[in-house]
């Protein structure tokens, strides 16, 4: 049976999709400093890991609209579920199903994080994001992005990604279905180790372009 979060694990939680600073602690007391990160955090690849990690920037690159259910599990292990949308380069919904009155939109360079039941509504340029690796306009795992880790397991291959400049905002670790290659999960671990993850189910590829508005945040909704 799926247990409702308690509102201080669901806001942290649903922060941490896109690792909203400041909310992912929201009413916590005295978070711990974040862990200095080693000078260098990149991982040594094989021949096998390089052409995988060309693999996985194609496709990428190559998915520009996606529409499923997702199933998001905090850090405490309590679920929430809803609706997700994106659209490639920089756009992005999160629709929590009912009661949970949390939404999440990304568009026009913007991550907009609102709280209908508070009327509360926090903004963050996308590119803060851990999740702003995935939606920019040409995925590349060097230069701005650094690629901490590469994992396989059968018919599942994961890579690990920071923010070169400031890899303390977040580690995004993308999980994908292997043969064919296909985006599975993924998961935003925190400076204080604490992992929010979110799989996606009944996933669908491509199709017309959803309404622009889909990505857009109007006062009251």
């Amino acid at each position: 049976m799926t247990t409702r979060p308690t509102r201080r694990a669901l806001l942290a939680a649903t922060a941490a999709v896109v690792a909203l600073p400041g909310l992912a602690h929201a009413q916590a007391r005295a978070p711990a400093p974040p862990i200095a990160p080693p000078k260098s955090l990149a991982v040594a690849l094989t021949a096998r890991d390089a052409a995988d990690v060309v693999r996985i920037e194609t496709y990428l690159d190559g998915l520009q609209r996606l529409k499923s259910r997702f199933l998001q599990i905090a850090p405490d292990g309590r679920t929430a579920e809803g609706a997700a949308w994106l659209e490639r380069p920089g756009r992005m919904r999160f629709q929590y199903d009912p009661p949970v009155p949390l939404l999440l939109v990304a568009g026009h360079g913007l991550v907009v994080f609102h709280d209908s039941e508070l009327n509360q509504t926090t903004n963050i340029p996308i590119g803060r994001t851990p999740l702003g690796m995935l939606l920019a306009e040409h995925v590349k795992f060097s230069g701005d992005v650094t690629l901490t880790a590469i994992e396989r397991q059968p018919n599942l291959i994961a890579v690990s990604l920071v923010r070169t400049a400031s890899p303390g905002d977040g580690t995004l670790t993308l999980v994908f279905n292997d043969n064919p290659l296909s985006l599975r999960q993924w998961s935003v671990l925190d400076a204080q180790s604490r992992e929010t993850r979110v799989t996606l189910f009944n996933i669908q590829l491509g199709g017309a372009a959803p309404d622009p508005k889909l990505f857009e945040f109007v006062g009251g909704m």
